[in-house]
């Protein structure tokens, strides 16, 4: 969805609230950021790698 999207939808009253709820939430801890950059890079953790079947054929 875009901003524009969004906008429209929750109109600018809204997105000037939510902004300004935002921007009164301390900034995290910088152990906490690094901590989750793993998560946010790569929600879903590793990608297993595939295996192939007995009977498969190259």
């Amino acid at each position: 969805m875009t901003r524009e999207e969004r906008l429209a939808i929750l109109g600018p009253e809204t997105v000037a609230a939510i902004k300004a709820r935002v921007a009164l939430a301390p900034e995290p801890p910088e152990d906490y950021t690094e901590r989750l950059r793993p998560i946010w890079t790569n929600p879903g953790g590793a990608v297993p790698k595939t295996r192939r079947s007995k009977g498969a054929r190259t």
